[in-house]
């Protein structure tokens, strides 16, 4: 590891301390909804968009993703702090995984707002139902070329539906 200045560098550590800033930053907006991460949250959370990346071969540039998501959901009714930062690595995972699943198709925006929608709307705080049919959904409609929102047999689904295709 080359040395700059008489200190060790480390392009991967130094990118892992900016995301870490990113991520406490988001606790000043989260704070107003008692929500609160900590560093080793931060830093879990920035294992598990890397784990996810590599598991679903993906690259990313920036590190913008785990912030939004967080500025997203942190208002959610369905979190409190106990299951905050659980929910979130979850939510990261899936958002992963569903940007691999919709081809692309979807701006890292776009898809965060429909996440947030369905798992406030229709999975009332379920992250198995939002991996496993809402978002499901959603990829299979977009691999076929249809409009996210426009597909009538996704109207018919009753959100107090427990069962999402299982027996």
């Amino acid at each position: 590891m080359p040395d700059i200045i008489g200190f060790p560098f480390s392009a991967d550590l130094i990118c892992r301390q900016m995301m870490t800033k990113e991520i406490m930053k988001t606790n000043e907006k989260s704070k107003e909804y008692n929500m609160v991460l900590s560093e080793k949250d931060a830093v879990d959370l920035i294992d598990t968009r890397n784990y996810a990346l590599k598991s679903l071969g993906r690259v990313e540039i920036g590190t913008g993703v785990i912030s939004r998501i967080i500025d997203a959901f942190c208002d959610s009714s369905y979190l409190w702090q106990a299951n905050y930062a659980p929910v979130l690595h979850e939510l990261i995972e899936t958002f992963y995984y569903i940007k691999n699943e919709t081809l692309d198709l979807l701006s890292d925006d776009e898809l965060i707002k429909l996440m947030k929608d369905c798992f406030e709307n229709r999975c009332r705080g379920s992250v198995e139902l939002l991996q496993g049919r809402e978002l499901e959904m959603l990829a299979r409609d977009i691999r076929f070329g249809i409009k996210p929102g426009t597909n009538e047999e996704d109207d018919e689904i009753d959100p107090e539906e427990e069962d999402y295709g299982g027996e």
